[in-house]
């Protein structure tokens, strides 16, 4: 099993005054380099997002037009490896409590399905995820659909378990006060 990675860092923060979420420190690091650390087990990583500077060699990439939403960046993230994996790992930049143990937990959690995503405390879907690569090739849309199309729309069709989250592992970075409160 080949296990590649898409880290989705290419939105607007506009509950963050637009700031470039990627780039944002905490515990030390950008959420970027948390979110790569996550991703520990993909043999690659493709970043949808403007670049900024790792410490591990990833490849970044833009959906065109830009912010066209998760899935678009999914979806572009994709195209954009270089190899075709069995899995495909998808993490949004702005979950920094995301680690390789849940990456592991969602493998485990996806067997027999098409995939797993970790949720949040009240059980809502997060943007940390695996998926099935033969399968997310069959659901796809046309390019010209992928623009403002919604996660939820992309992944409908998809057998997918869900993972409760080990303490604040589902926890986003959505506004200034959800970074101070990690």
């Amino acid at each position: 099993m080949t296990f590649a990675a898409i880290v989705l860092a290419g939105g607007r923060a506009v509950r963050m005054d637009g700031a470039d979420k990627a780039s944002i420190e905490h515990a030390g690091q950008s959420l970027l380099e948390h979110a790569i650390g996550a991703l520990l087990d993909a043999h690659e990583v493709v970043v949808v997002g403007d670049p900024v500077r790792t410490t591990r060699p990833v490849t970044f990439c833009r959906e065109n037009p830009r912010f066209g939403g998760p899935a678009a960046a999914l979806l572009t993230g994709y195209d954009a490896l270089v190899q075709r994996p069995t899995t495909l790992g998808v993490l949004a930049v702005d979950m920094p409590r995301v680690t390789p143990w849940t990456f592991r937990r969602l493998h485990e959690a996806a067997a027999g399905r098409d995939g797993a995503f970790l949720c949040d405390a009240e059980g809502r879907r997060q943007l940390a995820g695996v998926l099935d690569a033969g399968r997310l090739d069959e659901v796809r849309p046309g390019h010209e659909a992928q623009h403002g199309m919604s996660m939820r729309s992309l992944l409908a069709a998809l057998d997918l378990g869900l993972v409760s989250p080990a303490g604040d592992e589902g926890r986003d970075v959505d506004t200034w006060a959800d970074l101070r409160d990690l």
